[in-house]
Formats: C-alpha cells, structure tokens, sequence
C-alpha cells in the first residue's frame, strides 16, 4: 500500500475514517475515564480494493502503547459498527481496521538525544579528526 499509486478516492476515505476513528477513540477514553493516556490518529492508509484500512496511532506515554494496540485492535469490530452508521449512505463497505504504533516521535526523540549527547556520531567524528 504504497502512497505513489494512492487514488483520490482512497485519500478522501483515508482521510475521513482518519477524523472520525480519532473522535471514536476519544470519546472511549472519555467514557472509560481515562486521562492519563492520548491517542492521536496519525495517519490512515486503505487498500486499492478498500478493504483493508491500516490505522497508525501515536500514543503518549509510549511506554505501554502495544498494550493499548492490542486493546484497540481487540475492539476494532466495535469500531468497525460504528463507522458503518457514521458512512451508511457514503461508504457501501466499511474496511477492516489493522491498528498499528507510529512510533515515529520515539525515533526522533532518540535521534535528537544521540545529537545532544556523547552519542553524537558527528561530534565524535569531528572530534576524533584532531
């Protein structure tokens, strides 16, 4: 599922289903109570065929986001339900959702630390030069 080939109709889906699985999710955190924990929808990518909907979720602390995955992911059926009622007259077939870990600002967090630190390969580079 690459970008490259993405059609207009898979972007506006993707990017619908992005907004409304984002509201679905807060307001469950809402409801549950739970303010210790965000989610945020970072991107959404769908099948050609639009059956398959990969879902990235940012999850802040990181330190427990698999488990939160895996809750998410054990839920998705749920979320499935009600995004059929949300696109009954738009969509004709919901896709099945696939949630995944954007860890992404984890790995620019550790990039910026390794630039800070005594891990700067640069630095250290430059340094060992003289």
């Amino acid at each position: 599922m690459s970008n490259k080939g993405e059609t207009q109709r898979q972007k506006k889906i993707s990017s619908l289903l992005q907004k409304e699985i984002a509201k679905l999710i807060q307001n469950q955190l809402r409801n549950n109570g739970i303010k210790n924990l965000i989610i945020s929808v970072t991107k959404v990518k769908v099948s050609v065929d639009l059956s398959i909907a990969r879902i990235y979720l940012s999850i802040f602390p990181s330190s427990n986001s698999e488990d939160q995955i895996e809750l998410i992911q054990r839920g998705s059926f749920k979320y499935k339900q009600a995004l059929s009622k949300i696109f009954k007259n738009n969509l004709f077939k919901i896709p099945n959702l696939h949630f995944h870990n954007d860890d992404s600002l984890d790995y620019i967090e550790k990039i910026e630390n390794a630039l800070k630190g005594k891990d700067n390969p640069i630095i250290n580079k430059s340094n060992s030069k003289n």
